[in-house]
């Protein structure tokens, strides 16, 4: 590890420190007891809203394209990975905190919709803009605005350089590396450097077709993450359904390993507070990271919404985190933990782990459940840069006034770095994406605290006329 790397490591654990974890799953806890728990006393109604469209309301896209362009970026390498890597580090009770962090943060994501629509605006060009930076300026106050571009500096950062574009694409490219050309039998020289065929041509192919989506704004996205979001979210599932029933008998063992993991009822004499601790740390971490409530993403995306509640978009919001987290994570959690896989193994890392638990859990040969795994993570990483380069650029017009120039060359840039993603090393630029990524949630919950009465006014308020 070079210099610059090891810096990169220490502000990387410095910002997504114990702090930070308790300062966004803190705001979770305020939320839900100042909202009553709403997302516990409407989540059917939220379930109901997000597949019956709203009549009559302004806005670019339909309230389920709005959550799938969110859920494009949200659900992605750390659904299949980052569960993973929790398990792993922390322990199968790692994944009971990660549902506890789901379940506070579905309160935050039903805060930011509901926000980000009351105070969108119309811009110069006709498009609906919100999100962090216009709820801190219009519900916070002018001299609050450069806390706003302080979020959407950071955004705009988080997107270009590293979990929009170079991260995801080489996932992809090495997905598919691993799996039609292992041995890297087939080779070529470009940059001074020897890649794989497939890595090429994999690269190649989703640069071009980012390109033609991204070209055509948030409508093009948005239609595209209609399609590809609930097939891909289907299509993983039932992979871990089959994986589940076809084991059936193994559910109570693996619910019991996770609560006892998660209480620390499993470590050796004396560690029990440390294995605890452990576990909810790697758990908590990696389920605000995965659902991404307090971090201030899903919020752009809701504004764009046709809808005229606030409240409304703000269920439908939520609803986000409970597809993300306690429906994906928990598939994921739950076929890791019976497989076994890393009681056999475990020296497994990253999505090794992952395949090995759909090799041994699937009725199907290693070859054929490899590949299913490989294209839900093609998936996976695909929509989530669709879904970052809407971010990012919603960042840059705030930034720049909407300038439509700005935009226009943000999205070449952000096509040029899709295209030399699978050529990089991401070491280091994971690190950089991770530190922006945090840094954008301190802005952001220091508005969802600060507005929270207006939260709960407008909440009072809807629920009072829809009786």
């Amino acid at each position: 590890m070079s210099d610059f790397e090891k810096i990169i490591k220490v502000i990387d654990d410095a910002v997504w420190g114990v702090p930070l974890i308790l300062l966004i799953l803190g705001c979770g806890i305020f939320l839900t007891l100042r909202l009553g728990g709403v997302q516990f006393r409407k989540l059917g109604l939220a379930l109901k809203y997000m597949v019956n469209e709203e009549e009559g309301g302004q806005g670019e896209v339909s309230s389920f394209g709005a959550l799938c362009t969110a859920l494009s970026a949200t659900i992605g390498t750390g659904n299949i990975v980052g569960v993973a890597t929790a398990i792993a580090a922390g322990g199968p009770g790692a994944l009971f905190w990660m549902e506890v962090a789901a379940l506070f943060g579905m309160a935050t994501k039903y805060s930011e919709g509901l926000l980000a629509v009351k105070y969108r605006v119309k811009d110069k060009n006709g498009t609906m803009l919100g999100g962090p930076f216009y709820y801190i300026e219009k519900g916070m106050g002018e001299k609050w605005k450069w806390l706003g571009k302080v979020f959407a500096f950071f955004g705009v950062f988080v997107g270009l350089m590293g979990i929009g574009t170079f991260t995801q694409i080489n996932s992809i490219t090495s997905a598919a590396n691993n799996f039609f050309d292992p041995e890297k039998l087939h080779t070529a020289v470009i940059f001074g450097n020897e890649y794989t065929l497939t890595q090429i041509i994999m690269g190649l192919i989703i640069t071009v077709l980012a390109a033609l989506i991204i070209l055509g704004g948030i409508k093009s996205i948005a239609k595209v993450s209609e399609i590809f979001i609930p097939f891909m979210v289907v299509t993983y599932v039932l992979c871990c359904l089959i994986i589940i029933f076809t084991n059936i008998t193994k559910v109570p063992a693996a619910v019991a390993e996770i609560i006892e993991g998660a209480f620390g009822m499993r470590a050796v004499a004396g560690g029990t507070l440390g294995a605890m601790i452990v576990s909810m740390q790697k758990g908590i971490a990696r389920g605000i990271f995965s659902n991404e409530a307090g971090l201030g993403s899903a919020p752009i995306a809701a504004a764009a919404a046709k809808t005229k509640e606030p409240v409304r978009q703000g269920l439908v919001t939520m609803t986000g985190t409970f597809i993300d987290t306690i429906a994906v994570c928990t598939m994921t959690g739950l076929t890791i933990i019976m497989s076994g896989c890393l009681n056999e193994n475990p020296e497994l890392e990253g999505v090794e782990i992952t395949n090995a638990a759909f090799c041994i859990g699937l009725p199907f040969p290693e070859k054929v459940s490899s590949f299913l795994l490989m294209m839900c993570l093609i998936f996976f990483a695909f929509t989530t840069i669709l879904g970052w380069n809407y971010y990012s650029e919603r960042c840059l017009s705030y930034l720049t006034d909407s300038s439509v120039r700005a935009a226009k060359l943000f999205r070449i840039l952000y096509i040029a770095a899709v295209f030399i993603g699978p050529y990089m090393t991401v070491s280091a630029v994971w690190g950089i994406a991770d530190i922006f990524n945090g840094l954008m949630a301190i802005p952001n919950i220091i508005a969802l605290i600060a507005l929270s009465g207006v939260v709960a006014s407008e909440t009072k308020d809807y629920f009072k006329r829809i009786k």
